[in-house]
């Protein structure tokens, strides 16, 4: 597996990138197909925010993206919320594996991204109101609308947008107020 480092605002000592190897490549070797994992320290600038340390983590694997993000007032303890949280995509997603049919175990596309930005993330307002911040791309996939709930699931995020395979159209996926989920499709 590949195992990428970057620090913004920050060092990365190679006792940081150590530790954060140890713990999170253990992750790896529990999901068969990943490829890739990205880590991301970064220290926020804002002195009201006690929790500054932030350390985020991404796992490209062939079917869904596990992402997870820590922050507290050390690194080292960011990286030990990452791999916690990590730890518990990983359990959750080899458990629906088992629990679903072949052909949706194999048919999540390794390159299925997300347009949503982290939770908490802070959005600078200038005046005359929002802006847009970031701007992600990425590849549609066609998925079943329960394959595209399960990456959902293992995201973490709101809302999730796919190809749905029986229609062709890009829909979109989101978690409901009473915990449900919602589909909105194009007419």
């Amino acid at each position: 597996m590949q195992f990428q480092v970057k620090g913004r605002n920050i060092d990365v000592t190679e006792a940081l990138r150590s530790y954060a190897e140890e713990k999170l490549l253990k992750l790896g070797k529990n999901l068969n197909s990943a490829s890739t994992m990205e880590l991301e320290f970064f220290v926020e600038k804002n002195p009201s925010i006690a929790d500054n340390q932030v350390a985020e983590a991404t796992i490209f694997t062939k079917g869904p993206v596990l992402r997870a993000k820590g922050a507290s007032g050390d690194m080292y303890a960011s990286i030990d919320l990452v791999a916690d949280k990590l730890g518990r995509q990983v359990k959750k997603y080899r458990s629906k594996l088992v629990s679903h049919d072949a052909h949706v175990r194999g048919s999540l596309p390794p390159d299925v991204g997300v347009a949503t930005a982290f939770a908490g993330e802070e959005e600078e307002e200038e005046e005359g109101g929002p802006q847009i911040v970031k701007t992600k791309q990425f590849l549609i996939k066609p998925m079943s609308v329960e394959e595209a709930a399960l990456q959902l699931e293992l995201i973490g995020h709101e809302f999730f947008v796919f190809q749905n395979a029986d229609s062709n159209d890009t829909n979109v996926i989101y978690r409901r107020r009473d915990g449900n989920y919602g589909l909105i499709e194009p007419k």
